[in-house]
Protein backbone atom coordinates (compact mmCIF):
# COMPACT_ATOMS: atom_id res chain seq x y z
CA UNK A 1 0.00 0.00 0.00
CA UNK A 2 1.47 3.26 -0.67
CA UNK A 3 2.49 5.34 1.76
CA UNK A 4 0.63 8.72 2.33
CA UNK A 5 2.20 12.10 1.23
CA UNK A 6 3.30 14.31 4.35
CA UNK A 7 1.82 17.49 4.39
CA UNK A 8 4.00 20.15 5.13
CA UNK A 9 3.17 21.90 8.22
CA UNK A 10 6.13 24.42 8.24
CA UNK A 11 6.93 27.82 6.74
CA UNK A 12 9.24 28.01 3.37
CA UNK A 13 11.68 30.56 1.74
CA UNK A 14 9.19 31.00 -1.06
CA UNK A 15 5.80 30.11 -1.76
CA UNK A 16 3.50 31.46 -4.81
CA UNK A 17 0.76 30.23 -3.60
CA UNK A 18 1.25 32.01 -0.11
CA UNK A 19 2.85 35.42 -1.59
CA UNK A 20 -0.28 35.70 -3.79
CA UNK A 21 -2.40 35.56 -0.71
CA UNK A 22 -0.35 37.75 1.05
CA UNK A 23 -0.46 40.53 -1.63
CA UNK A 24 -4.13 40.78 -2.45
CA UNK A 25 -3.56 40.41 -5.84
CA UNK A 26 -7.23 41.40 -6.73
CA UNK A 27 -6.60 44.96 -4.73
CA UNK A 28 -3.30 45.27 -7.07
CA UNK A 29 -5.46 44.37 -10.35
CA UNK A 30 -7.94 47.15 -9.39
CA UNK A 31 -5.15 49.42 -9.15
CA UNK A 32 -3.62 48.75 -12.19
CA UNK A 33 -6.97 48.61 -14.00
CA UNK A 34 -7.93 52.25 -12.35
CA UNK A 35 -4.64 53.94 -13.35
CA UNK A 36 -4.94 52.85 -17.03
CA UNK A 37 -8.53 53.82 -17.61
CA UNK A 38 -7.37 57.16 -15.71
CA UNK A 39 -4.45 57.53 -19.09
CA UNK A 40 -7.12 56.09 -21.52
CA UNK A 41 -10.17 57.96 -20.73
CA UNK A 42 -9.59 60.91 -18.42
CA UNK A 43 -6.16 62.08 -20.02
CA UNK A 44 -7.05 61.04 -23.54
CA UNK A 45 -8.04 61.81 -26.28
CA UNK A 46 -4.77 63.56 -27.32
CA UNK A 47 -3.76 59.92 -27.54
CA UNK A 48 -5.35 56.56 -29.23
CA UNK A 49 -6.32 53.50 -26.65
CA UNK A 50 -3.25 51.79 -28.12
CA UNK A 51 -0.48 54.95 -27.54
CA UNK A 52 -1.53 54.24 -23.98
CA UNK A 53 -0.96 50.54 -23.95
CA UNK A 54 2.30 50.88 -25.35
CA UNK A 55 3.26 53.54 -23.42
CA UNK A 56 6.67 52.08 -21.30
CA UNK A 57 6.14 55.66 -18.92
CA UNK A 58 2.64 54.45 -18.02
CA UNK A 59 3.42 50.75 -17.57
CA UNK A 60 6.60 51.58 -14.67
CA UNK A 61 3.87 53.91 -12.70
CA UNK A 62 1.54 51.29 -12.92
CA UNK A 63 4.30 48.24 -11.97
CA UNK A 64 5.86 50.62 -9.23
CA UNK A 65 2.72 51.31 -7.77
CA UNK A 66 1.45 47.84 -7.67
CA UNK A 67 4.66 46.29 -6.44
CA UNK A 68 5.24 48.97 -3.83
CA UNK A 69 1.05 48.23 -2.22
CA UNK A 70 2.40 44.85 -2.35
CA UNK A 71 5.50 45.64 -0.30
CA UNK A 72 2.71 47.32 1.76
CA UNK A 73 0.66 44.22 2.28
CA UNK A 74 3.48 42.22 3.34
CA UNK A 75 4.76 44.52 5.84
CA UNK A 76 1.58 45.37 7.32
CA UNK A 77 1.16 41.54 7.83
CA UNK A 78 4.32 41.21 9.27
CA UNK A 79 4.05 43.23 12.04
CA UNK A 80 0.52 42.20 12.33
CA UNK A 81 0.91 38.20 12.38
CA UNK A 82 -0.42 37.76 16.45
CA UNK A 83 -3.24 40.11 15.53
CA UNK A 84 -4.23 37.86 12.69
CA UNK A 85 -4.32 34.95 14.07
CA UNK A 86 -7.10 36.13 16.31
CA UNK A 87 -8.99 38.36 13.49
CA UNK A 88 -8.49 35.87 10.72
CA UNK A 89 -6.48 32.92 11.50
CA UNK A 90 -6.89 30.98 7.83
CA UNK A 91 -5.71 34.45 6.47
CA UNK A 92 -2.30 34.31 8.06
CA UNK A 93 0.82 33.70 5.61
CA UNK A 94 3.49 35.19 6.93
CA UNK A 95 5.66 32.72 9.46
CA UNK A 96 2.74 30.10 8.71
CA UNK A 97 3.50 29.57 5.03
CA UNK A 98 6.12 32.05 4.46
CA UNK A 99 9.15 32.66 6.77
CA UNK A 100 9.38 36.09 8.42
CA UNK A 101 12.46 36.86 6.97
CA UNK A 102 11.88 36.28 3.72
CA UNK A 103 8.77 38.19 3.71
CA UNK A 104 11.04 41.03 4.98
CA UNK A 105 13.71 40.30 2.17
CA UNK A 106 10.68 40.43 -0.50
CA UNK A 107 9.16 43.59 1.06
CA UNK A 108 12.13 45.36 0.89
CA UNK A 109 13.11 44.02 -2.88
CA UNK A 110 9.79 45.33 -3.85
CA UNK A 111 9.75 48.65 -2.58
CA UNK A 112 13.52 49.21 -4.02
CA UNK A 113 12.10 48.40 -7.63
CA UNK A 114 8.58 50.48 -7.31
CA UNK A 115 11.22 53.45 -6.56
CA UNK A 116 13.71 52.55 -8.96
CA UNK A 117 10.63 52.31 -11.89
CA UNK A 118 9.18 56.21 -10.47
CA UNK A 119 12.84 57.23 -10.70
CA UNK A 120 12.63 55.76 -14.81
CA UNK A 121 9.62 58.19 -15.37
CA UNK A 122 10.67 61.29 -14.19
CA UNK A 123 12.47 62.51 -10.90
CA UNK A 124 8.78 63.37 -9.28
CA UNK A 125 6.97 60.37 -9.77
CA UNK A 126 10.49 58.63 -8.13
CA UNK A 127 9.97 60.80 -5.16
CA UNK A 128 6.09 60.22 -5.23
CA UNK A 129 6.89 56.37 -5.07
CA UNK A 130 9.71 56.60 -2.25
CA UNK A 131 7.07 58.72 0.25
CA UNK A 132 4.30 55.93 -0.43
CA UNK A 133 6.53 53.23 0.43
CA UNK A 134 8.01 55.03 3.47
CA UNK A 135 4.48 55.88 4.31
CA UNK A 136 3.32 52.49 4.03
CA UNK A 137 6.46 50.97 6.10
CA UNK A 138 5.41 53.94 8.88
CA UNK A 139 1.48 52.79 8.52
CA UNK A 140 2.48 49.29 9.53
CA UNK A 141 5.06 50.01 12.13
CA UNK A 142 2.82 52.73 14.13
CA UNK A 143 0.35 55.06 12.47
CA UNK A 144 -2.17 52.12 12.23
CA UNK A 145 -2.16 51.80 16.15
CA UNK A 146 -3.90 55.43 16.12
CA UNK A 147 -7.43 56.35 15.78
CA UNK A 148 -8.17 57.76 12.48
CA UNK A 149 -4.61 58.36 11.47
CA UNK A 150 -4.11 54.63 9.99
CA UNK A 151 -7.37 54.81 8.00
CA UNK A 152 -6.64 58.24 6.64
CA UNK A 153 -3.43 57.40 5.68
CA UNK A 154 -4.55 54.57 3.45
CA UNK A 155 -6.95 56.61 1.87
CA UNK A 156 -4.65 59.52 1.25
CA UNK A 157 -2.41 56.41 -0.63
CA UNK A 158 -5.32 55.18 -2.40
CA UNK A 159 -6.41 58.56 -3.77
CA UNK A 160 -2.44 58.90 -4.48
CA UNK A 161 -2.40 55.79 -6.79
CA UNK A 162 -4.80 57.53 -9.40
CA UNK A 163 -3.49 61.37 -8.89
CA UNK A 164 -0.04 59.86 -10.48
CA UNK A 165 -1.82 59.62 -13.62
CA UNK A 166 -2.67 63.41 -13.33
CA UNK A 167 1.05 64.38 -11.93
CA UNK A 168 2.88 62.30 -14.58
CA UNK A 169 0.99 63.82 -17.77
CA UNK A 170 -0.71 67.19 -16.41
CA UNK A 171 -3.01 66.83 -18.92
CA UNK A 172 -6.93 67.20 -17.52
CA UNK A 173 -5.30 66.51 -14.11
CA UNK A 174 -8.81 67.82 -12.39
CA UNK A 175 -10.93 64.89 -14.03
CA UNK A 176 -8.10 62.37 -12.61
CA UNK A 177 -7.82 64.25 -9.14
CA UNK A 178 -11.65 63.90 -9.52
CA UNK A 179 -11.24 60.01 -8.90
CA UNK A 180 -8.41 60.36 -6.77
CA UNK A 181 -10.97 62.21 -4.01
CA UNK A 182 -13.78 59.25 -4.92
CA UNK A 183 -11.20 56.61 -4.32
CA UNK A 184 -9.98 58.48 -0.94
CA UNK A 185 -13.62 58.67 0.43
CA UNK A 186 -14.37 54.94 -0.32
CA UNK A 187 -11.04 53.69 0.95
CA UNK A 188 -11.59 55.71 4.14
CA UNK A 189 -14.95 54.18 5.33
CA UNK A 190 -13.63 50.91 3.83
CA UNK A 191 -10.63 51.12 6.50
CA UNK A 192 -13.30 51.74 8.71
CA UNK A 193 -15.04 49.39 8.49
CA UNK A 194 -12.36 46.80 8.45
CA UNK A 195 -11.35 48.11 12.22
CA UNK A 196 -14.54 46.87 13.41
CA UNK A 197 -14.55 43.65 11.93
CA UNK A 198 -10.89 43.44 13.60
CA UNK A 199 -12.27 45.33 16.49
CA UNK A 200 -11.26 42.08 18.79
CA UNK A 201 -7.80 41.45 17.82
CA UNK A 202 -6.79 45.39 17.82
CA UNK A 203 -8.39 45.83 21.27
CA UNK A 204 -6.41 42.96 22.63
CA UNK A 205 -3.03 43.92 21.52
CA UNK A 206 -3.49 47.72 22.32
CA UNK A 207 -4.39 49.23 18.84
CA UNK A 208 -5.98 52.09 19.49
CA UNK A 209 -8.82 52.49 16.46
CA UNK A 210 -11.61 54.46 16.09
CA UNK A 211 -14.26 51.05 17.25
CA UNK A 212 -12.05 50.44 20.13
CA UNK A 213 -11.79 53.93 21.53
CA UNK A 214 -15.43 55.12 20.40
CA UNK A 215 -17.01 51.65 20.67
CA UNK A 216 -18.59 50.49 17.42
CA UNK A 217 -22.36 52.34 17.63
CA UNK A 218 -20.08 55.71 17.31
CA UNK A 219 -17.92 54.72 14.99
CA UNK A 220 -20.59 53.85 12.59
CA UNK A 221 -22.64 57.30 13.20
CA UNK A 222 -18.93 58.69 12.58
CA UNK A 223 -19.27 56.49 8.82
CA UNK A 224 -22.87 57.87 8.29
CA UNK A 225 -21.54 61.20 8.14
CA UNK A 226 -18.11 60.62 5.97
CA UNK A 227 -20.61 59.08 3.35
CA UNK A 228 -22.83 62.16 3.30
CA UNK A 229 -20.02 64.16 2.90
CA UNK A 230 -18.80 61.82 -0.05
CA UNK A 231 -21.94 61.84 -2.05
CA UNK A 232 -21.97 65.85 -1.69
CA UNK A 233 -18.77 66.05 -2.83
CA UNK A 234 -18.93 63.42 -5.67
CA UNK A 235 -22.20 65.42 -7.35
CA UNK A 236 -20.20 69.09 -6.35
CA UNK A 237 -17.35 68.01 -8.04
CA UNK A 238 -19.47 66.03 -11.14
CA UNK A 239 -21.46 69.28 -11.26
CA UNK A 240 -17.96 71.36 -11.80
CA UNK A 241 -16.83 68.92 -14.63
CA UNK A 242 -20.07 69.59 -16.38
CA UNK A 243 -20.83 65.86 -17.85
CA UNK A 244 -24.36 65.53 -17.29
CA UNK A 245 -24.02 62.01 -18.15
CA UNK A 246 -21.94 61.05 -15.43
CA UNK A 247 -24.37 63.12 -13.29
CA UNK A 248 -26.82 60.00 -14.05
CA UNK A 249 -24.46 57.40 -13.44
CA UNK A 250 -23.77 59.04 -10.08
CA UNK A 251 -27.03 59.04 -9.17
CA UNK A 252 -28.15 55.57 -10.34
CA UNK A 253 -24.85 54.45 -8.18
CA UNK A 254 -26.24 56.04 -5.12
CA UNK A 255 -28.89 53.07 -5.14
CA UNK A 256 -25.98 50.75 -3.86
CA UNK A 257 -24.46 53.18 -2.11
CA UNK A 258 -27.76 53.64 -0.09
CA UNK A 259 -28.30 49.88 0.47
CA UNK A 260 -24.89 49.47 1.51
CA UNK A 261 -25.76 52.37 4.53
CA UNK A 262 -28.64 50.28 5.28
CA UNK A 263 -26.53 47.32 5.74
CA UNK A 264 -24.10 49.28 8.05
CA UNK A 265 -27.32 50.54 10.13
CA UNK A 266 -28.17 46.63 10.74
CA UNK A 267 -24.78 45.34 10.79
CA UNK A 268 -23.79 44.02 14.36
CA UNK A 269 -21.62 40.65 13.54
CA UNK A 270 -18.09 40.10 12.26
CA UNK A 271 -19.55 38.05 9.37
CA UNK A 272 -21.88 41.17 8.35
CA UNK A 273 -19.30 43.63 8.63
CA UNK A 274 -16.78 41.84 6.87
CA UNK A 275 -19.59 41.24 3.89
CA UNK A 276 -19.51 45.33 4.03
CA UNK A 277 -15.75 45.47 3.23
CA UNK A 278 -16.18 43.32 0.12
CA UNK A 279 -19.45 45.65 -1.09
CA UNK A 280 -17.05 48.84 -0.70
CA UNK A 281 -14.49 46.91 -2.62
CA UNK A 282 -16.88 46.32 -5.56
CA UNK A 283 -18.42 49.76 -5.13
CA UNK A 284 -15.31 51.48 -5.84
CA UNK A 285 -14.69 49.41 -9.22
CA UNK A 286 -17.96 50.48 -10.25
CA UNK A 287 -17.12 53.76 -9.62
CA UNK A 288 -13.37 53.08 -11.02
CA UNK A 289 -15.80 52.22 -14.43
CA UNK A 290 -17.70 55.01 -14.90
CA UNK A 291 -14.15 57.06 -15.83
CA UNK A 292 -15.26 55.48 -19.91
CA UNK A 293 -17.96 57.87 -19.52
CA UNK A 294 -15.73 61.48 -18.92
Amino acid sequence: MAAKRKTRNYPVSLSVRGLLKLVRWPNLVIIALSQYLAAIFLVGPSSTFKDYLTDYKLFLISFGTMIIAAAGYIINDYYDVKIDYINKPQKVVVGKILKRRAAMFIHTGLNVAGILAGLLVSLKIGIVNLIAATWLWGYSNQLKRMPFVGNLSVAILSGLAIALVGIHYQTNAQKVYFYAVFAFFISLIREIVKDIEDVKGDASFGLQTLPVVWGIRRTKSFIYVLFFCFALTLFYLAGLMGNYLLNYYFGILMIPAFYMLYKLVKADTIKEFRRLSTYLKWFMLLGIISMILV
